[in-house]
Parts: C-alpha cells; sequence; structure tokens
C-alpha cells in the first residue's frame, strides 16, 4: 500500500507521512452503487481516495436528494473533515459512483498531522479552497442556470468522473442528483437526442456531442 500511496500523492506527502498511512489506515474496496458515509453517521476515519469516483449528496427534509460534488483520484472531503473536527454527525451521503479504493485514516490522527507535516496541512488546507469552489459553482448553477445547462453540465461532468461517454444512469437517478422530477429529465434528455447531442438506449444513454 506505500507503494500505491505515494504513487498517488508523491507530490504531496513527505515520505514519512506515506508510511504512517500506510500502517495505521485501513485499506478498502467499494463497489459501484455501494454508500460509503450516511446522513446522521457520526465520522470515526477520513477517505483517502486512490482509484475510483465517489458522489457526495445532501438532503433536503423531505428526502430529495442534491449532487454536491465528486471526489476523485487524490481527493479527500472536505466536508467529512469538518464534521470530524466539530466532533458532529455527518450531513451527507457519499455513494461510489465507480468501483472505488480508499485509504481510511482515524480521525484522531488529523490535528496531529496538521502540526507534523507540512504536506498534510497543505492537502487539507487545499482540499477545503477545491471543495468550496465547486460547492458555490453548485450553488451557482441552482440560482442563475436553466435545468437544460445544469443538465448537461451534470452529464459532462460524470463523463469526466467515469471516463466514460456511456451514462448508466436511470432518468430517476439523474433527477435525483439534481434535485427535480423524472418526467422533466426525461423530456429534457429526449430533447438532447432531438438535437443529436446524445442517444437514448434502454440501459444507458450515450453521449455524443456535448
Amino acid at each position: 500500500m506505500v507503494e500505491e500511496l505515494y504513487t498517488t500523492f508523491n507530490d504531496q506527502f513527505e515520505m514519512e507521512l506515506v508510511e504512517e498511512i500506510a500502517s495505521i489506515g485501513k485499506f478498502i474496496e467499494v463497489k459501484e452503487g455501494e454508500i460509503l458515509m450516511d446522513i446522521g453517521n457520526y465520522i470515526r476515519s477520513i477517505p483517502l481516495l486512490l482509484s475510483g469516483a465517489i458522489k457526495v449528496l445532501r438532503e433536503d427534509d423531505e428526502g430529495d436528494e442534491l449532487l454536491l460534488y465528486y471526489l476523485e483520484e487524490g481527493d479527500t472531503c472536505s466536508v467529512t473533515m469538518a464534521c470530524c473536527m466539530g466532533h458532529t454527525k455527518s450531513e451527507i451521503r457519499a455513494i461510489a459512483e465507480t468501483d472505488s479504493r480508499l485509504v481510511m485514516v482515524p480521525v484522531q490522527k488529523m490535528e496531529e498531522w496538521m502540526g507534523k507535516y507540512k504536506g498534510w496541512r497543505k492537502f487539507v488546507l487545499e482540499s477545503y479552497h477545491n471543495k468550496l469552489n465547486e460547492l458555490l459553482q453548485t450553488v451557482d448553477s441552482i440560482a442563475f442556470k436553466n435545468l437544460d445547462q445544469r443538465l448537461v453540465e451534470y452529464l459532462k461532468r460524470k463523463m469526466q468522473v467515469t471516463n466514460d461517454n456511456l451514462i448508466r444512469n436511470t432518468h430517476q437517478e439523474i433527477a435525483y442528483d439534481l434535485h427535480t422530477s423524472r418526467v422533466v429529465i426525461s423530456r429534457l434528455l429526449k430533447k438532447l437526442e432531438n438535437m443529436k447531442k446524445l442517444k437514448l438506449h434502454r440501459n444507458h444513454i450515450q453521449i455524443l456531442d456535448l
């Protein structure tokens, strides 16, 4: 695991930090669709993503979900870190977008490493900054863009994180992520198909020219 950690984080972590993560971290694999973290859970470890993609969702009082951002290789979850520092329950749900491999680090180490390793401190601060920007983009998208634009951006981002031009989500799953109805999503997807931007199939959506 040391070699894989170093390959993934070699431009960010000191070798001593990589070895410490390898010695105390718990390596896990999650399958596509598996819930890694749920709302209301106490967080006892911090995820470091070695490969794959994780989507992070928020849920409203009625149980409807909204996609906040994705975690990709070399990422961690800023919201998780914030909950750790405040000793509060998780306010997000994290679901594997693709089969993923992670190292889970005990939360007790977070504060210790902030003072001990410059690389860890920089990594945490940059993570906060990057995910805050993504959250602001999500807010801007909801506030200032119509659903047609949001759907196109969603499909483009989905292709990016999965490295695949086939979107294997149902219309209902896309509607959940964008906090709207399946009927609306189906209508917009059909509109994009008529524009030759994509092709709708029984079990997937083929992106042609977005």
